[in-house]
């Protein structure tokens, strides 16, 4: 037939809109609802068929004519308030149009009429099917209301449907993305089939909430049960890998890419490129992206910031300009990056510039990451004054991130004036971060404040915060190790504070002086380097003195800013031992080597 024949459906769609056939209004229905399923890709086309309809007479409020509009009104991602619309004027709308609308509204950027649609559904007596729940628990997954998810899920068990594969696969996917691991692992845990959707669903939910351990240890009762891994799940425990600095697990999810054929899935490798880069071995994330068949944008926006973030900001702006030789587009994330090197990198007007190209010749209206890279700009240049002047100039309402990146830079370059301003700021907007509590201590104690200090302190205990506590994670023999400050809990943390002594001792050979300005004035000087010795950043890298042969590369991975006095003491340390020490705190990365670091003291 003619009709149903691809190619020559454009002709017959031009031909049949031009003329008034004298057929039945049946007929004509039937032909608008053959030619919207055939409207696969034309939101123009869809409103040709909608008008022509209306022109000849059929009803909206036809039942079977309104399901089909609004099925490939949601299939094209047009605007839900024309499917809405549409909607309100059909007569009894059945199941299938009712399960459609919720699903437009679930892949929609507002997800919330939704669920006012399921309850609406139930007042007009319709009853829910087998489709109504997977769309309806995406829509939580998108607003992240898990208690709404958590009423949906009570029915689903009360109606029977709850045993369901897909069902129970969204549930899944709903509490890991609202954040509710223990949840979605008890669902996980129930269900009496698990297929590789349910196994990915846990995997990725552990993993983007700061579960890396319990990710891995899936992983391995997957692999043990028989179930193939995917493109997705290479993503998760790739990410999961970053998030840990565990790059010998990385480099082993990396050969098992290329035994099982995934080396080409693109999204796999671009969490490989990311993982390298995270993991501080940037020249091979480079190698990975030269080797590249196809580059998305992707791609090349996780080079630039994977260079950005270990140092080397002229690298990544000559792989930007680069980019830009290819003819492609940068994204607002792509100049995350630029910026970030600019701002590491102390290229003020480098950054400047590219700021106002951003704006001028890429169309790309600032977000607040964007301003916040210019204040961290200003800031790390020792510009506090203009930072400060930047921020009460920008068109966007400051974040905390913002006056924290302010607050910092006053503890640094020593600006109380202003750090007050930052901080009254700040305890509107996150009242109980831990973090502002300490660099305001920190700025009094430089100042030898210490009356100052204690009400800092004594501030933090009567508000109920604590102060987040620093660790320092480090790989070996495929287990990852955690230390805290003072920590004695490994099996040889006597041989691990032994040889911290010493090293001390060394140190102290080669000029190292402690840095004890910001330690409490009540404590005794004595007390105060031993302190300091015993940051987790210092016992993580004794353990792997300890425990891997003379030349081996060290690698920490750090939740907090490396301190003053750490970074002059490991800067010694590479250089007595002959190591290079790679740590990646929470700004940036620092390449330590023969007594000298990346990053020049500039971080």
């Amino acid at each position: 037939m003619l009709l149903l024949h691809p190619r020559n459906h454009s002709c017959f769609f031009a031909s049949f809109l031009s003329t008034t056939p004298e057929n039945s209004i049946l007929l004509i229905l039937k032909k608008c609802i053959t030619l919207l399923q055939l409207c696969a890709s034309s939101k123009y086309k869809l409103r040709q068929i909608h008008a022509f309809s209306i022109r000849h007479g059929v009803p909206i409020k036809d039942p079977e004519m309104g399901k089909y509009l609004i099925y490939t009104s949601v299939s094209l991602s047009v605007s839900m308030s024309y499917a809405s619309h549409i909607f309100s004027q059909i007569q009894n709308p059945n199941i299938f149009t009712w399960n459609t609308m919720i699903r437009g509204y679930a892949e929609s950027e507002n997800p919330r009429p939704a669920f006012h649609l399921y309850r609406q559904m139930f007042a007009s007596s319709v009853e829910p099917d087998t489709h109504t729940y997977p769309f309806l628990l995406k829509a939580v997954s998108k607003s992240t209301n898990v208690k709404e998810g958590e009423a949906i899920h009570a029915v689903t068990v009360r109606n029977g449907f709850e045993s369901l594969i897909f069902v129970q696969n969204t549930l899944l996917h709903m509490y890991a993305a609202c954040g509710e691991t223990e949840s979605a692992h008890q669902v996980f845990e129930l269900m009496t089939e698990r297929d590789l959707v349910a196994w990915n669903s846990v995997i990725n939910g552990f993993a983007l909430n700061g579960r890396p351990n319990e990710a891995l240890t899936l992983f391995r009762e997957m692999c043990l049960e028989g179930v193939e891994p995917d493109g997705f799940t290479m993503v998760s425990l790739l990410s999961v890998c970053a998030e840990l600095g565990a790059l010998e697990l990385g480099r082993r999810v990396h050969a098992y890419m290329l035994k099982v054929g995934l080396r080409e899935n693109l999204h796999a490798t671009n969490a490989l490129l990311d993982l390298y880069a995270k993991c501080g071995n940037i020249r091979e994330a480079q190698k990975l992206f030269n080797e590249m068949r196809e580059k998305h944008i992707v791609s090349w926006t996780s080079l630039i910031v994977g260079l950005a973030v270990n140092g080397f900001g002229e690298e990544a702006l000559d792989l930007f300009k680069e980019l830009e030789t290819q003819g492609l587009v940068p994204t607002e994330i792509t100049f995350v990056g630029v910026l970030y090197a600019c701002s590491h990198c102390g290229m003020l007007d480098e950054g400047f510039s590219y700021f106002k190209r951003m704006k001028e010749e890429y169309r790309i209206v600032p977000r607040i990451e964007h301003y916040g890279c210019m204040v961290d700009l200003l800031a790390r240049a020792g510009l506090v004054k203009q930072a400060y002047e930047y921020i009460q100039d920008m068109p966007l309402q400051p974040n905390s991130v913002i006056w924290r990146t302010l607050l910092g830079a006053c503890t640094i370059h020593g600006h109380l004036a202003l750090a007050k301003i930052a901080r009254s700021h700040l305890l509107q907007l996150e009242p109980k971060h831990s973090g502002d509590y300490v660099l305001l201590s920190n700025l009094y104690a430089s100042e030898q404040r210490w009356s100052d200090v204690q009400l800092v302190r004594r501030s933090m205990l009567k508000d109920g915060v604590r102060k987040t506590p620093g660790f320092s994670l480090v790989e070996l023999g495929n287990r990852i190790y955690e230390f805290t400050m003072g920590d004695r809990s490994h099996p040889q943390s006597q041989d691990i504070y032994q040889l911290l002594e010493k090293i001390t001792e060394l140190l102290k050979l080669e000029g190292y002086v402690p840095h004890t300005a910001n330690v409490l004035a009540d404590v005794e000087e004595e007390e105060k380097e031993q302190a300091l010795a015993y940051h987790s950043e210092k016992v993580a890298i004794a353990f792997m003195l300890l425990k891997t042969a003379a030349g081996t590369p060290i690698r920490v991975m750090k939740n907090l800013r490396v301190c003053v006095d750490c970074h002059m003491a490991i800067k010694l340390i590479s250089k007595v031992y002959n190591r290079e020490i790679i740590i990646r705190d929470n700004s940036r990365f620092h390449y330590f080597k023969d007594g000298l670091c990346s990053c020049k003291d500039y971080w």
